[in-house]
């Protein structure tokens, strides 16, 4: 099994996590390869950091290490994160947070967004690009007091409407590479990417946080531990997306395992993320076979469909 979104946090955050330990944890789980994510500190966004990153990997492990490069609407950039992707394997895809999370990846403003699609598509990128989705301008401040809040600050429209402007820019531009949503949270983001699978290259990945929780975990005395982006959403969201899941509109499982210490998570930073990775096990042998999905259908988005996505990077 593959889990294509993990977060290590090798660098100035190594207390957080290191690829040595997500291994660790990866082989508990029944996972044997592992896509890990730039918005480390410091970030993977060039050459130099992509060496200095498999320079860590254990060498009876770097056939399972991928990462994703982040980028920016900077030309130079994208220009060397493209050569990057053709240059090594290991590099399995393009990661753009248009909405700012963990880190400092952001880029919120669509015009700089459509720059990106722009450039990628005269570089003739045709790998993946995976965008966080989270539309700035119908965020709000949250109260730490209220963990609840940060579910109201984050709302489902905000993951919609950035959805909806990758879309537009997909089309506008006329992206050939093939766009992926991670951590999708909302049932109506779901039906959006399933309707656009007839117009363009487009896949969705859904975490097992996002399909066992809803948002009263943030109510409970520990709520700051619930705290991600995107937020857990309301009992009829999930309900929704669970059904979605059975009906073949999730193209596969991804973990966003994202470890912090207990303090950052209930005392400021107050951080965002949880260490899915150690519910993987269970979730896949357990609770999704008994929510009705068929052996073949947990082979399809544990490593069937992901394989086919990346074929030539993982062949």
């Amino acid at each position: 099994m593959i889990d294509p979104h993990v977060h290590c946090r090798d660098g100035r955050q190594a207390y957080k996590d290191t690829i040595e330990h997500v291994f660790a944890v990866a082989d508990s789980q029944g996972v044997k390869k592992i896509f890990d994510m730039p918005n480390t500190d410091p970030p993977i966004m060039h050459e130099r950091d992509v060496t200095n990153r498999l320079s860590l990997v254990r060498k009876k492990r770097r056939g399972d290490y991928f990462l994703w490069l982040g980028v920016t609407a900077e030309d130079e950039q994208l220009a060397e994160a493209v050569h990057c992707y053709n240059q090594y394997r290991e590099v399995i895809g393009l990661k753009l947070y248009a909405g700012h999370s963990t880190g400092n990846l952001g880029v919120c403003d669509v015009s700089l967004q459509r720059k990106i699609y722009a450039s990628l598509t005269k570089l003739h990128y045709l790998g993946v690009l995976a965008v966080h989705c989270e539309k700035e301008a119908l965020m709000h401040a949250w109260d730490p007091a209220q963990p609840i809040s940060h579910a109201r600050a984050r709302p489902e429209e905000a993951e919609v409407a950035s959805l909806e402007d990758q879309l537009m820019l997909v089309r506008q531009t006329g992206f050939t590479g093939i766009l992926h949503i991670p951590h999708i949270s909302s049932s109506v983001a779901v039906e959006l990417v399933d309707k656009a699978r007839h117009e363009m290259r487009i896949t969705c990945g859904l975490t097992p946080h996002h399909y066992l929780w809803d948002e009263t975990m943030l109510s409970r005395p520990d709520g700051l531990l619930y705290k991600m982006n995107p937020p857990l959403r309301t009992m009829g969201c999930v309900a929704k997306i669970r059904q979605q899941v059975l009906e073949n509109k999730i193209d596969w499982i991804e973990t966003d395992h994202a470890a912090h210490p207990i303090g950052e998570k209930l005392f400021p930073p107050y951080a965002s993320g949880f260490p899915s990775l150690y519910l993987y096990k269970d979730f896949v042998t357990n609770v999704l076979p008994a929510a009705g999905l068929t052996q073949e259908q947990i082979e399809k988005v544990t490593s069937g469909n992901i394989f086919t996505t990346f074929e030539k990077k993982l062949k």
